[in-house]
């Protein structure tokens, strides 16, 4: 079984395609919203597709993701189950799910992502993908717009994502290094390339620096306002 838990925050653009992303994957999963406070018709839209579960909790990645998580617990489950953290703007690649029950049968395999890139064509974009992946390989580290998937009992194990406004998921892969290696798949998620145009494609090359700069190295990390949310 593969739980989705896809936190939101006016997310009514990108969400449709998101979703569709999922209902076209060929195993069995459900769907978790967990909602930050929007004020746009993101729920209206998760509305429609009665099987998805509607949650809320109080805005932030890592409280929304925990939430979400913890009422995966109160459903039928199993340790071994699949908890995939998908970022609104993302969309899983076709074979995604095939993907994860291939590796769900290696116990062994406990952690994981997928490799990253964004929509359109631009190449400055394309060249923060790169960084990020090869950031990846090289510290094992998956961001959350990789698709972040982990097994249901180690994740509670960690006690979840850490409740910090910025970089929960960098802290979630520390804790996660010391009792497994993150496998990395070969196929890529897609993210909704528009908060990058938004902000600036080489301010938001800096901030990948920057974190790269910060996970491999400890340097400081930019300030919360260098990660303001862009609709």
């Amino acid at each position: 079984m593969i739980w989705v838990i896809i936190p939101t925050l006016n997310e009514e653009r990108a969400l449709p395609q998101t979703l569709a992303s999922v209902f076209q994957q060929q195993s069995h999963y459900q769907i978790i919203v967990v909602d930050g406070g929007s004020t746009d018709h993101t729920q209206e839209i998760v509305r429609t597709h009665p099987e998805i579960i509607w949650l809320t909790a109080p805005k932030g990645r890592a409280s929304q993701m925990n939430a979400g998580a913890h009422d995966m617990l109160s459903q039928q489950h199993t340790s071994k189950d699949w908890l995939l953290f998908l970022h609104a703007d993302t969309l899983l690649p076709s074979d995604a799910f095939k993907q994860l029950d291939q590796i769900g049968i290696d116990s062994s395999c406990q952690a994981g992502g997928f490799q990253h890139q964004f929509s359109g064509k631009n190449w400055r974009l394309r060249m923060i993908s790169w960084l990020d992946n090869f950031r990846c390989h090289r510290s094992q580290i998956i961001y959350g717009d990789q698709a972040l998937f982990v097994r249901v009992g180690l994740f509670h194990q960690l006690g979840g994502f850490p409740l910090q406004s910025m970089l929960e998921d960098v802290r979630f892969c520390e804790q996660l290094l010391a009792h497994t290696t993150p496998k990395l798949l070969p196929s890529s998620v897609v993210t909704d390339a528009r908060k990058f145009l938004q902000m600036g494609v080489w301010r938001s090359l800096l901030r990948v620096i920057m974190i790269i700069l910060h996970v491999e190295y400890g340097l400081p990390t930019l300030t919360p306002a260098f990660f303001a949310d862009v609709r």
